[in-house]
């Protein structure tokens, strides 16, 4: 039985210039279930309803081209969560961990976990920072970006950049490069 990885990237409530991680929410889960080659198994991916600053900025909807209709019409994130943990409920057996691109992703869930009082599946797994590993299997001198790290590994993004699931998808495609 072959060891499944989850990608997760998350898109949360932002302005230019960005926000201290406290004050933001998540506002896109996209999560991709692959084997270590980085072949997508299956995938999650829903807008989550923010509660504290439930009106978008501007800025954030460019940059994510996620619509206030879209999260207007969403459930906050327990509701959501709980969805992403039935869905990885079933592999939960093959899982060898969880990864994401820096650790931005980790930090923001532990943060809703905790906001919520939620437990999740996940916390008891080992989180792979791909950026950090993608560097240093590079040796660069310092982490790059996820686009600059497709481009360095002859690949180009493939979708939007700023949704989740794309993300998530292009990380997953990096996976290879950096499993010991």
């Amino acid at each position: 039985m072959t060891a499944l990885w989850l990608v997760i990237d998350l898109e949360a409530t932002t302005e230019e210039g960005g926000w201290p991680l406290a004050e933001m929410e998540i506002i896109e889960i996209g999560a991709t279930l692959v084997d270590a080659s980085g072949h997508e198994l299956d995938h999650f991916q829903r807008f989550v309803r923010p509660l504290r600053r439930p009106h978008l900025t501007a800025f954030c909807r460019e940059l994510t081209h996620i619509s206030q209709a879209n999260i207007d019409s969403a459930q906050p994130f327990p509701t959501v969560w709980a969805q992403c943990e039935r869905w990885l409920g079933p592999h939960r057996e093959r899982l060898a961990g969880w990864a994401s691109w820096g650790d931005y992703d980790r930090q923001q869930l532990l943060q809703e976990w905790h906001q919520h009082s939620l437990d999740s599946l996940l916390a008891g797994l080992p989180h792979h920072n791909l950026k950090q590993r993608f560097a240093r299997a590079r040796q660069l001198p310092r982490p790059v970006g996820l686009n600059m790290a497709l481009q360095l590994a002859g690949l180009s993004f493939q979708g939007q950049q700023h949704r989740a699931l794309e993300d998530a998808r292009n990380t997953a495609r990096l996976l290879p490069l950096v499993l010991p």
